[in-house]
């Protein structure tokens, strides 16, 4: 009780955990219901289900009992997606809606909790997890590791010391909140307390002992023992033993109640009555006598074993043709197509036409519930059962896929691309490959399999359009952006004659964001039908989603807040429907998009949920992008060790799995802090493997080119800029044709650098001025600051201390406002370089200026006489004119006064 007391206190406060476990009658129960008492009396609202083995198979079994009294006004105020999960997995009519799956049911539950928590702390309580079904799972796991109010969760698992625990899933979002405790043996006087109170008196010590023995400690077997003990003249020693004893002398209709009550999850007075072919009023009559025996409880008209290990005796003492007919007796009886199938499944040990539909009828109901999972399960049971076919197994694939195991689907899957024919149902299952592969992030396997899968659609033009969609896909993530795009043009060309609203917009939205990364810009007329027939109820991968097309394409245009607000529509779907994977797409590129509109806290903050939503969804795939935006979130607020560690781990991870595209933006990362730092041959060598392929570039977007204005401030700096000069061109032209902001801003900040580094200060200044009035369309505040300090030094150059300074104090103000430190100490720098101690004359001739910057980064006198076309001799007069007029006697404080350069 001491650890009850704990949580309930704890839980208070923040979400608490407690695991209780231990072997079948060891007292868990007891305890779990102890919990739930001691919670109600602190006030707290109880949510509690107890799975049963007999409900294992039952899509969402426990999470029906969970949300089966929650107040109707708590589910009234859910998203109209959740309302519908909900009744679906409630049984109730939905009167259709869109799709969901344990997804979308697990977000409605953990809404329904944060709100009841408002008012109240909650319990969520299971009793015997191991026997909770997979959707029902899938949705505790989800709010376990998402709970932030004033939750607790008290469950009970059934340990087998011999055995791997079945909870590794279940997970708090702070891993010291689960509390684990072992349900020990009851020692002898405890086990004496027990009995006299149950039984009503005391027996004699040696008998207490010789139960203590058998029962090693477990209080249910020595309370069974105990009851027999006046009539048995040996204790039972196995389960099955103890429960016959207790039955034995029941009659024959008596004995049919119990196996029918121990075979389904929720027996009534009814269904029993049905089953075994009496009349209500016989069958309570029966029953009393049983619960007499303390066998089972009568509520209502709701019938229970006491104990789960009665039940679970009374089914496996039955013999197998025994309990064959009483399922086949179930199926008459009970209503609802999954567990009709599922009796009529475990009624029969060999292949039955009228069984085999009647799973596919189950599986296609439980698909239509949400429950993937299941349905999966139900085709599976057929397949075992002699039902074994290419359309089966493909649907069973499928269910297994669209539940997140994909190894499973894989496994039912192979078995029939050996023998399914040429045709669409070829090219279905041959999707379905691609998809998997495309899970695991095989994107050269998936093109394989779809190019084969066109072949096989040509006959089907819906199909056809989806396999080109998916083909572009693959190929898009393989850097084949050509290809990509004239198989997503053929999808719309399919698309647009099928006349299907949802498949056009997602084959638009792909065309779109395809063009863009093949430099083409994107149409926005295109956009906006894309996102006007897009349906915010299909279940669409998120990269076919108008929106998430609009929020890159925008964002790459300099569009920040439009793509913002794009992003934002993104971010509440995923909330309603509880999509992890979509949800880190979400993160990743919030992250982008706050760091490109200079907001570091929100993009911190989306990095960090990026991370956690990685973690969540396993994989080295999920965790390098994660890791590369929380670097380069890092990079800009000037934590150097956390961003290049970050940049280098996701770089490694994506050499792992031979994705070169996924290390672009950790590469980037590695050269900005580099070039923060002033260090420009480290920065070069970061950008080595993008710089040696910037003629192969598709495009100068952003995303694609965001290293372009590192490569060319480190190239100038160490007096290359002939290599510098394609680049340059490059974002000109580009900018110009497409009428892009970025290219235009960063094209004329560098093409004044290069300038500068030719001596032509005035066409320098021009440049950086032009840069200036790009910025003006642009909401990139750090790149405009950046753009300042470049023209700050071209005001000084040019003699004009007052407007340097001004220019650098306003990049000064910016960079401190954002919180990035090291550009910050980069305008200190350039504003006390400016602003010389009276009486010192440090005015530098444009000769010395450019042979002191050249020194300052690192360059020795012979590389400066080569950059500037003078002598050596020239150099050594020029830096000791230098040292005199600032008052310095080595090329460190050389180095110091002039500050990293730009």
């Amino acid at each position: 009780m001491h650890s009850i007391s704990e949580i309930v206190s704890a839980a208070a406060q923040r979400p608490a955990g407690l695991l209780l476990e231990g072997e079948a009658g060891i007292g868990k129960t007891t305890l779990w219901l102890a919990a739930l008492q001691h919670a109600r009396d602190s006030g707290f609202t109880v949510m509690s289900a107890r799975a049963w083995e007999a409900e294992s198979k039952l899509a969402y079994g426990t999470v029906a009992d969970l949300l089966t009294d929650i107040d109707t006004d708590a589910l009234a105020s859910l998203p109209q997606v959740q309302r519908v999960a909900v009744n679906r997995v409630l049984m109730r009519d939905d009167a259709g809606g869109p799709e969901t799956d344990q997804h979308v049911v697990a977000a409605a539950m953990l809404s329904v909790i944060e709100t009841m928590a408002v008012d109240n702390p909650v319990v969520i309580a299971v009793d015997d997890l191991q026997w909770l079904d997979a959707c029902s799972r899938d949705v505790l796991a989800f709010v376990a590791r998402r709970l932030r109010g004033r939750v607790a969760l008290v469950v009970t698992e059934r340990a087998d010391p011999e055995q791997p625990s079945t909870t590794s899933w279940l997970h708090l979002a702070r891993p010291d909140a689960l509390t684990r405790v072992r349900v020990s043996p009851m020692t002898l006087g405890g086990l004496h307390e027990l009995i006299s109170s149950r039984i009503g008196r005391s027996l004699p010590r040696p008998t207490i002992m010789r139960i203590a023995d058998v029962s090693g400690g477990n209080p249910f077997y020595a309370l069974e023992m105990a009851r027999a003990i006046d009539t048995e003249p040996d204790l039972p020693r196995t389960l099955a033993e103890l429960v016959q004893r207790r039955i034995t002398d029941l009659d024959d209709d008596a004995n049919d109640a119990l196996l029918a009550a121990a075979s389904v999850a929720d027996p009534t007075v009814e269904l029993l009555a049905a089953a075994t072919g009496n009349d209500p009023d016989r069958m309570t009559e029966l029953l009393e006598e049983v619960e007499s025996r303390g066998i089972i409880e009568i509520t209502g008209n709701r019938v229970h074993f006491t104990h789960q290990l009665l039940a679970r005796g009374v089914y496996f003492g039955a013999s197998a043709p025994r309990r064959r007919r009483m399922h086949r007796a179930l199926a008459e009886a009970v209503v609802q197509p999954e567990l009709k199938a599922r009796h009529l499944a475990l009624a029969s040990s060999r292949s039955d036409p009228e069984i085999l539909r009647s799973l596919d009828d189950a599986a296609e109901a439980a698909r239509a519930r949400g429950a993937p999972s299941a349905a999966a399960e139900l085709l599976d049971l057929a397949i075992k059962l002699g039902g074994d076919s290419p359309s089966r197994r493909i649907r069973s694939g499928s269910h297994h896929f669209r539940a997140g195991d994909h190894d499973k689907a894989h496994e039912v899957l192979a078995p029939a691309l050996e023998v399914v024919r040429p045709g669409m149902l070829r090219a279905i299952a041959l999707g379905l490959l691609a998809g998997i592969y495309i899970y695991r992030r095989s994107f050269a396997d998936a093109a394989d399999v779809l190019t084969e899968a066109l072949a096989n659609s040509e006959d089907n033009p819906a199909v056809l359009a989806q396999t080109l969609l998916t083909l572009s896909f693959a190929q898009a993530n393989q850097g084949q952006y050509e290809q990509a795009l004239v198989s997503a043009q053929n999808a719309v060309n399919h698309a647009e004659i099928l006349g299907i609203d949802m498949l056009t917009s997602q084959a638009l939205a792909d065309l779109e964001v395809l063009k863009a990364l093949s430099g083409n810009g994107f149409d926005e007329d295109s956009l906006n039908r894309a996102l006007a027939m897009e349906d915010p109820d299909a279940d669409v991968p998120i990269p076919f989603r108008a929106h998430s097309t609009a929020a890159q394409v925008l964002a790459w245009a300099g569009r920040l807040d439009e793509a913002r607000g794009h992003m934002a529509v993104l971010r509440q779907r995923c909330v309603e429907r509880g999509a992890d994977g979509d949800m880190l797409f979400v993160c990743v590129w919030s992250t982008l998009i706050h760091v490109w509109r200079g907001d570091y806290a929100a993009a911190a903050g989306a990095a960090d949920d990026a991370i956690q939503h990685a973690e969540q969804i396993g994989g080295d795939h999920s965790l390098v992008i994660a890791l590369t935006v929380r670097g380069l979130a890092a990079a800009y607020t000037g934590q150097v060790d956390a961003a290049r560690a970050d940049a280098t781990a996701a770089i490694e991870a994506a050499e792992r799995f031979s994705a070169p595209l996924l290390a672009e933006w950790p590469i980037m990362t590695l050269g900005f802090v580099s070039v923060s730092l002033g260090d420009y041959e480290q920065a070069l060598k970061d950008l080595e493997p993008l710089t040696s392929d910037f003629d192969r570039l598709p495009c100068t977007e952003i995303i694609k080119a965001g290293f372009v204005p590192d490569a060319v401030e480190a190239l100038v700096a160490l007096g290359r800029t002939a290599e510098a000069e394609p680049m340059i061109a490059t974002l000109e032209r580009n900018g110009r044709r497409l009428d892009r902001s970025w290219m235009l801003a960063i094209a004329a900040r560098c093409r004044a650098l290069v300038a500068a580094a030719a001596g032509d200060v005035a066409a320098a200044e021009k440049s950086a001025l032009q840069a200036l009035a790009e910025h003006d369309r642009l909401a990139m505040p750090f790149e405009r600051a950046r753009t300042q300090l470049v023209l700050g030094q071209l005001q000084r150059r040019r003699r004009q201390k007052q407007s340097a300074t001004e220019t650098f104090t306003e990049a000064l103000q910016t960079f401190e406002r954002l919180g990035s430190p090291l550009w910050a100490n980069r305008a200190r720098a350039e504003i006390e370089r400016t602003n010389v101690a009276p009486g010192r004359s440090a005015e530098l001739t444009p000769g010395e200026q450019r042979v002191a910057e050249l020194a300052s980064s690192g360059m020795t006198n012979r590389d400066i006489a080569a950059a500037l076309f003078i002598s050596a001799k020239t150099v050594e007069a020029n830096m000791t004119q230098i040292y005199r007029k600032l008052g310095i006697r080595s090329r460190a404080e050389l180095g110091r006064r002039m500050g990293p350069r730009t």
